[in-house]
């Protein structure tokens, strides 16, 4: 993303705890970070080919994502030297406000130490995915709001056994992905000492796509 990439070069320098938050839902794409092979995805090449699924190695913690409209996409572009936290502590940090927005949902959610995410009854909604360059944080957590579980899961995206849902599945009901996204960013803001921040809808790098309809009937 190049607005991520740019704002990743003005906080590199900069000495302030200056940061920004990117929002946003992304067409078929499974990214394989660090973690990931292709031997999580269950589907060959062809199979996610047909299904108009891009494939990108990306430089975060984590294994094989794919993202889908529904799932939201939060990219925390922030100082973590100058904010004072550590790796593991900006972790936590990402989970606690994920659970945070189940709690304003009523939604039962929690964390499981051994695995960077955020857990539900009927399975696992959110995912953390951090990366860190020059104490600079550029990555963050993956939500599923509302997409097509069906497609979510032919990546093994968790252990053996473990389920990928969604907020809505867990409510049976539909979320509205504007509560979900302002929830998110008061809850973020307020846990990483931002008291003040600006909401942007828009950015002239930024082209707002075409809507498109994926039918995977």
């Amino acid at each position: 993303m190049v607005l991520q990439h740019r704002l990743f070069a003005e906080l590199e320098q900069r000495r302030d705890r200056f940061g920004g938050l990117l929002i946003c839902e992304h067409p078929p794409v499974l990214t394989i970070g660090r973690e990931g092979s292709h031997d999580d995805v269950l589907v060959d090449t062809g199979g996610l080919r047909s299904l108009m699924i891009d494939v990108r190695r990306v430089a975060r913690g984590g294994g094989c994502l794919l993202h889908l409209p529904g799932q939201l996409a939060v990219y925390p572009v922030v100082p973590l030297s100058r904010l004072g936290l550590r790796v593991a502590e900006y972790r936590s940090l990402l989970e606690d406000s994920l659970i945070a927005v189940c709690d304003e949902l009523r939604i039962s959610a929690r964390r499981q130490d051994d695995q960077p995410g955020v857990w539900c009854r009927l399975g696992r909604p959110g995912y953390v995915a951090a990366a860190v360059r020059s104490g600079i944080a550029h990555h963050g957590l993956f939500v599923n709001v509302n997409p097509d579980l069906t497609l979510m899961r032919t990546v093994q995206s968790c252990r053996a056994g473990e389920r990928i849902t969604s907020l809505s599945a867990q409510r049976e009901r539909p979320i509205a992905m504007h509560a979900v996204r302002e929830s998110l960013v008061r809850n973020l803001s307020a846990r990483l000492g931002y008291r003040h921040y600006h909401v942007h809808t828009g950015h002239p790098l930024l082209r707002r796509a075409k809507k498109t309809v994926y039918d995977y009937a």
